[in-house]
């Protein structure tokens, strides 16, 4: 009886044992969720300008996923008529171009394509810079040297003529590689100017804190360092993706870039040519594609001021706390009426 009973308090021991595993984990779940979905969702989701400029940006991811899917018809020639104005025939919502091809399909088969193009070129140029300018500001020394020495070399490059030599060699039509070739050394002022932020946060005692405690350099760099820099990181991000929207469109509207396929540059270049510029009865075919590049830089602005309230600690914990007991009033009124 002794060794039954021995065996099955071992067993409940086992058992609670992985419970509380179990609920350790998922409480690091849920805090996890917390701090990294919700608390951001809900900074972001408070401030107007954020969910205007993601109802903006909603509207361009929605026109990529109608190209992708086919949902609506090819740029081609079709029987409507020539120069159709805006709003007048539902079937064409922004009119047509001189040979009749459907003004809305022609941004819709070009907005996969900006997309890919503009996201490949931020993330390139706020990338390298983050790690030049945070390795260079906080290593010093002669890592700093070195590295600040390499971005000068890059920042003495005119950025136009390398892009127009480098496109003209390379003719590429791959949208990825083409944004990375658009802000080929955009990131080297950004880095610069990153790497003196970071020399300013090394001093911070916070961060003598961390390192006299034996913290390593990454880690630091991703708690400490990082999370202060970050709003100006997404202004600059936004920049620099603005940068590629208009340094693409004039590339291809000058004919520097190939014509692989529709761009809003390629249909600002026929409206021209076809007199959009000066009649009234083609002006709607070069406004339409100029309303497409506005709109997705201003919802690029919009999101990248919204973001600067995440990354504030004291704005987003004011606002995180607010939510969190709005929920317990509503939860706790549910269950007195209940």
């Amino acid at each position: 009886m002794a060794t039954e009973s021995e065996s099955s308090s071992e067993d409940i021991d086992w058992r609670s044992g992985d419970s509380s595993v179990e609920m350790s984990s998922r409480d690091r779940l849920e805090e996890t969720y917390r701090r990294q979905v919700y608390e951001p969702a809900v900074v972001a989701w408070s401030d107007a300008r954020t969910r205007f400029g993601i109802l903006i940006l909603s509207v361009y991811v929605a026109m990529a996923g109608v190209e992708l899917f086919g949902l609506w018809r090819d740029p081609s020639p079709s029987q409507a008529g020539r120069l159709l104005p805006p709003f007048q025939n539902w079937s064409y919502p922004l009119g047509t171009t001189q040979s009749g091809v459907d003004l809305l399909a022609l941004i819709i088969d070009s907005t996969p394509f900006i997309l890919s193009m503009v996201v490949a070129g931020g993330v390139w140029a706020t990338g390298v810079a983050i790690v030049v300018g945070t390795v260079s500001g906080y290593k010093g020394g002669v890592v700093d040297t070195v590295i600040m020495s390499i971005s000068d070399f890059f920042m003495a490059i005119p950025g136009l003529p390398l892009v127009i030599v480098l496109a003209i060699t390379f003719s590429p039509k791959n949208p990825v590689f083409l944004g990375v070739i658009l802000t080929i050394n955009y990131w080297a002022g950004l880095g610069r100017s990153i790497r003196s932020q970071v020399l300013s946060i090394r001093e911070e005692s916070y961060v003598e804190a961390a390192r006299t405690m034996g913290t390593s350099t990454p880690r630091i760099i991703r708690k400490d360092v990082l999370p202060n820099i970050m709003p100006y990181v997404m202004v600059n991000f936004v920049l620099a993706a603005r940068y590629t929207i208009f340094a693409s469109v004039g590339l291809y509207f000058i004919g520097v870039l190939p014509y692989s396929g529709q761009n809003w540059g390629v249909t600002l270049n026929n409206a021209y040519n076809q007199g959009g510029l000066f009649t009234m009865q083609a002006l709607h075919w070069f406004l339409v594609p100029i309303i497409a590049i506005v709109g997705l830089s201003f919802g690029l602005i919009l999101v990248s001021q919204g973001m600067d309230r995440i990354f504030n600690p004291r704005v987003r914990t004011r606002l995180t706390g607010e939510s969190e007991s709005v929920e317990e009033e509503h939860s706790t009124s549910t269950t007195e009426v209940l």
